[in-house]
């Protein structure tokens, strides 16, 4: 069994809360040591053990892996007209997303399969290690059921969101819609599917249809997350924690007691900062929340329509700039954040035990990942202890089309 040890690195962020307070685990002058896809030890770099390969990280910062607790990967067509338009400004609203499921339905596996391996390359080479992805641009039974196929096919953390909005030919039926996704499309989604999800807004789907989806999934075996609080204030952040969500994403628009909720919940709030930038909706006070006991995670809500982006990098420098959050925090609602949000105890630290998914950064700290916003600051990327990226684009262990599958 061959050993590896990341060694001289100048600032490690560990997501171990330290003894002095330090709820980042940093340390100065630090080695890591990989055996068999995990860390077996970290410690300073002057009392690292012997291993089979040295990496010398020439004194630069190193980080978890990004874990994108949110994503919509798997789509045809884009929607760079709409965005032109909301540049101009036009109002962002839910109903776009019939445009997307009209593209996705008449793409092919084949076309649709070639894309995710696209991104999921874009997503390793910006140091997302971990990715949970969600369907909802089918709305069918067939085409709900391919896309959670297609995304199990590189990550386990597949959501299944048929409840994503009413498609056209069920418009003015919705309760007749929430029949089909909790009834046919539900048992063809599920043995592909960890998670349930379902986007309770003005628009979309109701308090009372949301609950609908949510237990059928619940029944199933499947794990609550919530789409809420986007377009306005409403009751979906305390369905949520009510019934026990890992997640409620967006947030965009909350209550003191939707904050008290949460604050007293295990339910993480999911902040996508992305939207805000490309909807130019307010963005949430990341501040306030942490501030009342809130856990954040920061995620980049990859899709055609309201977030185009898979850089955490990007959202990470706008939840600095923007939201309040100080840069350390920002990097752990990226990486330990996002973790709590797809409930893994296995990513989004370095510890002993955990994967061995980390990122080296052309930085001396995690700080510049704000401060040096739009640079690409990822030298190289390992995943289960292998390296799948490279700058300088040799990366041992990795082919044409990566995987985040574990």
């Amino acid at each position: 069994m061959s050993t590896s040890l990341l060694t001289n690195i100048g600032e490690l962020t560990t997501n171990v809360a330290a003894s002095d307070g330090d709820r980042h685990g940093t340390l100065l002058g630090a080695a890591v040591l990989i055996e068999d896809g995990r860390i077996s030890w970290v410690g300073s770099a002057s009392d690292a053990p012997d291993a089979d390969e040295i990496v010398d990280a020439g004194g630069c910062a190193v980080i978890p892996g990004f874990v994108d607790s949110h994503s919509h990967l798997v789509f045809g067509g884009d929607r760079a007209a709409e965005f032109e338009a909301r540049m101009a400004g036009q109002k962002y609203a839910a109903g776009g997303i019939r445009s997307t499921v009209a593209a996705t339905r008449a793409a092919s596996d084949v076309e649709l399969r070639a894309r995710l391996r696209g991104f999921v390359d874009e997503l390793l080479a910006q140091g997302t290690t971990t990715i949970e992805i969600k369907s909802g641009y089918g709305l069918s039974v067939a085409d709900e059921e391919r896309l959670v196929r297609l995304a199990a096919e590189v990550t386990p953390e597949v959501t299944f969101l048929g409840a994503h909005v009413v498609p056209a030919e069920y418009a003015d039926r919705a309760d007749e819609y929430v029949d089909l996704v909790t009834g046919p499309m539900l048992d063809a989604c599920a043995p592909h599917s960890r998670w349930i999800d379902v986007f309770c807004e003005t628009g979309a789907f109701s308090v009372a249809q949301s609950r609908r989806v949510l237990e059928a999934g619940i029944a199933k075996g499947l794990m609550p997350r919530v789409h809420a609080s986007q377009l306005g204030p409403g009751d979906g952040v305390r369905l949520a924690v009510e019934l026990g969500a890992a997640s409620i994403d967006h947030g965009t628009y909350l209550t003191d007691d939707d904050i008290a909720a949460l604050a007293a919940s295990d339910t993480v709030l999911t902040l996508l900062p992305g939207v805000e930038f490309s909807t130019r909706q307010p963005y949430p006070d990341a501040r306030r929340l942490i501030d009342a006991g809130v856990t954040v995670a920061l995620a980049c809500d990859t899709n055609p329509g309201s977030s185009f982006t898979s850089s955490m990098a990007f959202c990470i420098a706008i939840a600095v700039r923007d939201m309040g959050m100080t840069p350390a925090e920002a990097v752990w609602a990226a990486t330990a954040g996002g973790a709590r949000a797809l409930r893994r105890d296995d990513v989004g630290a370095i510890t002993p035990g955990a994967r061995a998914d980390l990122v080296l950064l052309t930085a001396p700290t995690r700080i510049h990942l704000a401060y040096r916003p739009g640079v690409p600051l990822v030298d190289r990327v390992w995943k289960d202890g292998a390296a799948v990226y490279a700058a300088s684009g040799i990366a041992r262990g990795t082919d044409t089309h990566g995987s985040l599958a574990r």
